[in-house]
């Protein structure tokens, strides 16, 4: 237990020096049912479906437009899921090569994404039930710690406000 958590302490600095302005699509993850993932080399993203093909539209009697796509660290996958076959595991769409922290990606924040346009909400995005499962309780209490959170370690929630589509290798870029 304790050598998990050092191994995932060391790894914060890795995580920390991310790229701020522009970083790099890593890896697309589609759910079309729960607990299934497709990984594609390109997807489209739509204001009113979220990732299209994706089951976000099919959750709930109302699926929540704050959350319709979720982004992770690519860094912060690496170091928690280790290989890239397990990060879509971890349940998010889209994983980047970019400082998810709030201090640089705050609520409104735009982030251009090939032809399409994603913007942070408020919604938190916290390790659950499903993510200690797969990850284990070190894990879920590394992204809910007081230096997970700043970091978004678990990821951050975003909407589509322009459609378009998005492959893999694309530029992430932050926008004014």
């Amino acid at each position: 237990m304790a050598v998990r958590t050092r191994h995932l302490e060391a790894g914060l600095d890795h995580v920390r020096v991310a790229p701020a302005e522009e970083g790099t699509l890593e890896l697309i993850a589609r759910r079309p049912t729960v607990d299934v993932r497709e990984v594609l080399e390109e997807a489209e993203l739509d204001v009113e479906q979220g990732l299209v093909g994706d089951s976000w539209s099919l959750r709930g009697r109302q699926p929540n437009p704050k959350a319709q796509v979720t982004l992770m660290s690519a860094r912060a996958a690496e170091l928690i899921a280790g290989e890239r076959e397990h990060w879509p595991l971890a349940g998010d769409q889209l994983f980047v090569d970019l400082d998810l922290s709030g201090a640089n990606l705050p609520p409104g924040t735009r982030l251009a994404i090939g032809s399409a346009m994603v913007e942070v909400t408020d919604m938190p995005h916290l390790g659950c039930g499903k993510f200690t499962k797969r990850f284990g309780h070190e894990a879920r209490a590394f992204v809910n710690s007081p230096n997970g959170v700043a970091l978004n370690l678990r990821g951050i929630n975003t909407r589509v406000v322009q459609s378009g589509t998005v492959r893999r290798g694309d530029a992430v870029r932050k926008l004014s």
